[in-house]
C-alpha cells in the first residue's frame, strides 16, 4: 500500500496564479487482480501562502489477516510563487512485526535532517546515499501534488512531460512520466471529469539494495500508469488512480471518493 502511494510525481517549476487556494478530501481503495487488499484517505488543503497535505491507510479484507498493517504520511509547507515548497515530512508505519517513523525536514528542497525510528542497522549491499544525494529533492508527499505551469486547462498532456528527484527518508530514486492519453472518470462521490493519463517510470538511485527482486521489477516496468485530477480552484493535480502490473495479476489504487472545491483568498484581520 505505501510503496503504491509512493509512486507519484511533481513538477516544480513554472509560474501559477497568486489566488490559487483550494482543499481535497478523498477516499482510496486498493485492489490486487480485483480483490480488495486496502483502504486509505487524502486530505490536502493549499492556501495562499501555506499547504499541507495528510494520508492514512491500512489493509483490509483477506490480506488483513495475513499481512496486518497501516500507515500515516503528511507533508507541509510554504507556497512561493504558486509552487509548493515542502519544509517537512512524517511518516509512520505499522505491521504485525514492528512500527517505524521516518522524518524529514528541508529548505528550499535540500534535506536539512532526516531520521528514521528505531535505526535500522547498516546493509553492506545497500548502495550509500551521500549528502549530494539529498539536495535538490521533494518529500514523497509533496511529490505527489503535480504543478502545472501556465493559464490553460492543467489537466492536459503537457502535465505528463516531467520528471522529480524524491528521498523518502531511506531511498533516493527519480520518478519520470510521459503522456499516454486522456480520460474521462466519475468517482462513486465527488469529481466526474478528465484525468490525464500518464505512464510512470522508476529509476532508483540510492539507498536501495540492488539485488533485491522488487527493485529490479519496478525498475524494469514499463506499463505502470496513473492518472491525474484536479484539486479545484488550483493548478494541481493529484493521482486519481494508479495502476501496477505484477505477478499476481494487477495491482491498483483508485479514488472511490474525491471532493475538492476553491477556496476563497484569507481576509486580514482588523481591530
Amino acid at each position: 500500500m505505501m510503496a503504491l502511494c509512493g509512486l507519484v510525481l511533481a513538477l516544480a517549476a513554472g509560474a501559477a496564479p497568486a489566488a490559487a487556494q483550494g482543499k481535497l478530501e478523498a477516499q482510496y481503495e486498493a485492489t490486487l487482480a480485483g480483490i480488495p487488499v486496502g483502504k486509505g484517505a487524502w486530505n490536502i488543503d493549499i492556501q495562499d501562502d501555506v499547504f499541507s497535505a495528510a494520508a492514512a491507510g491500512g489493509t483490509s479484507g483477506l490480506l488483513k489477516s495475513f499481512t496486518g498493517g497501516s500507515g500515516t504520511g503528511a507533508s507541509q509547507g510554504r507556497v512561493v510563487g504558486g509552487a509548493l515548497v515542502a519544509t517537512g515530512y512524517q511518516a509512520s508505519t505499522t505491521t504485525q512485526k514492528k512500527t517505524e517513523e521516518i522524518r524529514i525536514t528541508l529548505d528550499k528542497g535540500n534535506v536539512k535532517d532526516f531520521a528514521i525510528l528505531p535505526e535500522p542497522p547498516v546493509d553492506p549491499d545497500r548502495i550509500v546515499v551521500t549528502e549530494a544525494h539529498r539536495r535538490g529533492v521533494w518529500d514523497p508527499m509533496t511529490a505527489s501534488l503535480l504543478r502545472v505551469p501556465g493559464t490553460g486547462d492543467p489537466v492536459a498532456p503537457e502535465a505528463c512531460h516531467n520528471a522529480a528527484p524524491v528521498f523518502d527518508g531511506r531511498m533516493r530514486y527519480e520518478l519520470k512520466l510521459d503522456f499516454k492519453r486522456m480520460e474521462t472518470v466519475k468517482a462513486e462521490k465527488g469529481y466526474r471529469g478528465p484525468v490525464v493519463v500518464c505512464a510512470i517510470y522508476f529509476v532508483p538511485i540510492a539507498g536501495y539494495i540492488p539485488d533485491r527482486p522488487v527493485i529490479k521489477y519496478l525498475a524494469a516496468q514499463r506499463n505502470m500508469e496513473i492518472a491525474f485530477a484536479p484539486i479545484a480552484g488550483t493548478r494541481i493535480l493529484v493521482p486519481f488512480w494508479l495502476k501496477v502490473p505484477t505477478p499476481l495479476g494487477p495491482a491498483m489504487l483508485e479514488a472511490t471518493s474525491f471532493i475538492t472545491a476553491p477556496q476563497p483568498p484569507r481576509v486580514a484581520k482588523t481591530q
